[in-house]
């Protein structure tokens, strides 16, 4: 939900309800609707239980439909119709047509918002009570607009959203639930990355609150700039993951080798990577560094030892640990190994240097076979440093390994132009205790969210660690025309989070700086995936593959049939499977509030809750308050509580069984 004062700021003071929930489409021809409001935390159902119904244009007018929105229904409308006006919608009485092309919505003004082609539309009137919450950029023409009525809320649009439900209007979820119908499920299980430069000034604590609030669970911290110990950013580390810990986010080391650091860069020159023009590889902002040089390795080796020790990391990111670039051999510049070492293995294998692919050896054949040697030097690199990633649980037994792997199956380009090969990768994930992370290529950026289920397929047919696959999403600005915002936001957003979520076990944002105020409150709800949600009087059926967060406004709750402690902020987790949630009376002893890992059951059992979870990482647990006793698997647990107001206690990584009272 908005909270009043946002609602305030766009001149509306509604009583907020609490979730939306149901939706229904009163057309044969559904369109984007199902995608639009299922990526933002509501499940489809029929018309006569759906809270938020979608009427097409040309709608008829009826009376039951004022009764309906009074009651607590959402009615959606689309551009001009019967029903339209009889809520206040219609056309203005001098005929005048409005090209919609570019628009400006309340929810981010200053965010230029370009229609990749214009839509012809008459002028509209809205009712005076009416909030406008987008409009036509240069003669102010209303375009999407809404208010309550009663119990429920009417919003209208000016024309439909598009095929895709996000090519038009970007924050129709947010409009809707400024209204008051907003998600009826959550998850908090997203991964963000963290970089210093961009939030050097930032309150950490204050940054640490708001990731949890938008279902963040673990923060990727741009290590680089932590390599080499200096007492000021060392300390504002340290108070980053202290925060981060007392709400329940953990914090992972976001590691970039070959980059290692800017003073490593600098006092090491002899060791720098070399391009294929035999320059320095300074390559837009990474300093590479060669790791075929034996001394070279040890000092990254030593020096990564020494920052795993300076801080309290819950787990740590080899990302990218392959070559430049995306241009590959067509640009020598930019194109990587060719250190001396790389060139001196090269040349006792093939008998030839591989400087020469540009000049006597500029043919197929002996680009292929350089190019299957660096995929080769690739891997093997992967391999040696997740062997050094796990030398470290020697110092934090609990760390979680993960490997970011750029996809070369979706973009099979990928391979030659860096090097990267997962199908040589994959392996590795039956040896080694290790997720491994899917970038999206920059190349297909622009494309949309049903590549997420495309990309998972591909790589089910390389591995059989499935659970261990994740997906990272890169919210930037693309470099491909793309419409209508430059930068993935709102119910693009929201399809991606949504469809990726439903593919993978694990979504990253790249990065949290990036993601746009507008979104995070629902962020979480498109992280959600629900196969079935029902609602009958006071009860709540719901069946889902992963756990979540499911709206409750009610102070005590049960889940199938039995007292429930999960609850916390108007909602209760539930593990995941098919559940049901009917009141309860409210419960006096200890609460668990959050739980920053994969519930799979939880009970009461006298003065005592008990939930058992699995996490590849240690796991952040959240109570109302400091608990007499903490049990771990039956054994007495010595954890120290944090935060000053209630407790977050820090649990061991894998698969355990609390109590607590």
């Amino acid at each position: 939900m908005r909270s009043q004062s946002r609602l305030a700021s766009l001149g509306i003071l509604f009583p907020l309800l609490a979730q939306g929930g149901i939706f229904a489409v009163l057309s044969p021809q559904a369109g984007p609707w199902p995608a639009i409001l299922s990526s933002a935390g509501h499940a489809p159902g029929t018309a006569e239980s759906a809270d938020i119904i979608v009427v097409p244009s040309g709608t008829p007018a009826a009376a039951d439909w004022q009764r309906r929105v009074q009651a607590g229904t959402a009615l959606i409308l689309e551009g001009s119709s019967p029903l339209a006006a009889s809520f206040g919608f219609r056309q203005t009485a001098k005929v005048e047509t409005i090209a919609l092309l570019h628009i400006v919505d309340v929810h981010k003004p200053e965010l230029p918002v370009i229609w990749e082609k214009p839509v012809d539309v008459p002028r509209y009137e809205v009712p005076a009570n009416a909030v406008v919450f987008a409009k036509e950029r240069w003669t102010n023409a209303p375009v999407v607009a809404g208010y309550k009525m009663g119990a429920g809320a009417v919003l209208w649009l000016a024309a439909a959203p598009g095929k895709t439900g996000y090519e038009r209007f970007p924050w129709l979820m947010q409009s809707l639930a400024d209204l008051g119908f907003g998600p009826s499920f959550r998850s908090s299980k997203l991964w963000a990355f963290f970089d210093y430069s961009y939030r050097s000034r930032a309150d950490v604590d204050y940054l640490a609150k708001r990731w949890r609030e938008a279902g963040i669970a673990a923060l990727h911290v741009a290590a680089w700039h932590f390599h080499d110990a200096d007492a000021g950013r060392d300390e504002y580390l340290k108070q980053l993951i202290e925060a981060c810990h007392r709400h329940g986010v953990l914090v992972y080391a976001w590691v970039e080798l070959p980059h290692v650091s800017e003073k490593f860069w600098n006092d090491h020159p002899a060791w720098r990577e070399k391009t294929g023009l035999l320059q320095d590889a300074h390559l837009d902002w990474r300093k590479l560094m060669n790791l075929q040089n034996v001394e070279c390795a040890a000092a990254v080796r030593e020096g990564l030892r020494a920052m795993m020790t300076r801080f309290d990391w819950d787990g740590i990111n080899l990302a990218e640990l392959y070559f430049e670039s995306l241009e590959g051999a067509g640009n020598p510049a930019r194109f990587t190994p060719v250190n001396d070492d790389v060139r001196r293995a090269f040349r006792a294998e093939a008998g030839w240097d591989p400087v020469e692919i540009w000049k006597s050896h500029n043919d197929a054949a002996s680009l292929r076979r350089f190019l299957d040697f660096r995929a080769d030097l690739a891997r093997a690199l992967q391999e040696e440093w997740l062997g050094v990633a796990e030398g470290f649980r020697a110092i934090h037994p609990d760390i979680d390994i993960v490997l970011t792997h750029v996809d070369d199956r979706f973009d099979p380009g990928m391979r030659d132009a860096i090097g990267a090969d997962a199908s040589r990768v994959l392996p590795l994930l039956d040896r080694h205790a290790v997720s491994f992370l899917i970038e999206d290529p920059a190349t297909v950026w622009n494309l949309g969210p049903e590549r997420y289920p495309e990309i998972a397929k591909r790589y089910r047919l390389l591995t059989t660690q499935t659970a261990k696959l994740a997906i990272d999403i890169n919210i930037v600005d693309r470099y491909q025309d793309v419409y209508p915002t430059k930068q993935q936001t709102g119910t693009e957003l929201f399809q991606l989070v949504h469809m990726a979520a439903g593919a993978f076990a694990r979504v990253a944002l790249y990065f949290e700086n990036s993601l746009l105020k507008p979104d995070l409150e629902l962020l979480p709800a498109a992280a959600a995936v629900v196969t079935h949600y029902t609602r009958d009087k006071q009860r709540v059926n719901t069946e889902s593959p992963m756990d979540l967060d499911v709206v409750w406004n009610r102070n005590g709750a049960m889940v199938d049939g039995k007292a429930w402690p999960f609850m916390s902020k108007g909602r209760v987790r539930i593990p995941a499977g098919a559940h049901v949630i009917e009141p309860g009376a409210e419960r006096g002893g200890l609460t668990i509030t959050d739980l920053n890992a994969t519930l799979r059951r939880a009970s009461v059992e006298g003065k005592r809750v008990v939930f058992g979870y699995s996490s590849s990482s240690r796991a952040i647990v959240q109570f109302d308050r400091k608990p007499l006793r903490v049990e771990v698997d039956g054994v007495a647990y010595a954890g120290t509580c944090l935060g000053e107001s209630g407790c977050a206690l820090l649990l061991p990584r894998g698969e355990h069984r609390v109590s607590a009272n």
